[in-house]
């Protein structure tokens, strides 16, 4: 049953044997404090990397999507209702670092979503998941160590919830998921990144631009993993991917698609020319 945090809806799981990598899925996704969800992640992660956890469908079949366990701060809000704020200032860039910890800290519960609601898939697509999960994780902590730094903490400025709804729009279709999420949502993080560095390195913040150039290499992996599945998908089903892409773009996605995109970093990350070429389409 779900359970209440302060008006929002949790995610909450069955009873499940704790040696089942889906219950332990379950178990970060519906850990509500930042700690707990980290803590959660890095030891399951370990888990599996010893081989501790199964994947044999003992596990309860996964529940209906809702909000994963999340603090009562920070506030989420329209984007629209978020502030523009500069990087001259210890606050712009504390509300800067916060709404990039944001994203790192919904893209853990991305990746175990990822492991939790898709089942019967290849060995190496959870231990993919997983994986992206334990970074997601690591990244999370160090901006949330910066952000303390900077006198702040996580939960300080308000924040969105864009990049859990689009789980909940794709929460029955596999293929759709590691299409829109990795490949759209994440992408974006490729594009934009290298300019905030350039900036942070300009105003002397190289400590929060060695944490960005750690998040964008390894970003670069992370949709890299959502290219590879998304193929596996549309073979497995007789789709055309590049088609499919483009339908999925223009069905989903055309309203957070920004350009300039970083070509350079998207051919790393597993576009090819081809898609690319959709992307620009599709924004305008």
């Amino acid at each position: 049953m779900p359970r209440s945090n302060g008006g929002q809806v949790e995610f909450a799981s069955k009873r499940a044997p704790m040696n089942d990598l889906f219950s332990a899925a379950a178990g970060c996704l519906a850990a509500v404090s930042p700690e707990a969800k980290v803590n959660a992640t890095f030891e399951a992660a370990a888990a599996f990397a010893r081989g501790e956890l199964s994947m044999d469908g003992a596990s309860p079949p996964p529940e209906p999507i809702r909000m994963p366990g999340r603090p009562l701060t920070p506030r989420l809000v329209h984007p629209r209702d978020l502030p523009k704020r500069g990087f001259g200032s210890n606050e712009g860039r504390a509300a800067f670092i916060h709404a990039v910890a944001h994203i790192e800290f919904n893209a853990i519960d991305l990746a175990w979503d990822a492991v939790y609601r898709f089942r019967g898939l290849p060995a190496a697509y959870y231990a993919d998941w997983v994986g992206v999960a334990n970074d997601e994780a690591r990244h999370f902590s160090m901006l949330r160590e910066r952000l303390r730094e900077l006198g702040h903490d996580y939960g300080d400025f308000d924040a969105h919830n864009g990049l859990w709804e689009m789980a909940e729009k794709t929460a029955d279709d596999g293929l759709a998921r590691m299409a829109l999420v990795p490949r759209v949502l994440e992408a974006r993080g490729l594009d934009v990144t290298p300019g905030m560095i350039v900036k942070l390195r300009g105003l002397g913040d190289h400590a929060t631009a060695d944490i960005l150039e750690i998040i964008l290499r390894e970003e670069i992996a992370h949709v890299a993993a959502g290219s590879l599945w998304y193929r596996w998908y549309c073979e497995n089903s007789g789709i055309e991917p590049r088609g499919k892409f483009r339908e999925l773009l223009h069905a989903y996605a055309t309203s957070v698609l920004r350009k300039p995109f970083n070509m350079e970093a998207r051919l790393q990350a597993g576009f090819d020319a081809e898609e690319l070429e959709g992307l620009l389409d599709a924004a305008g």
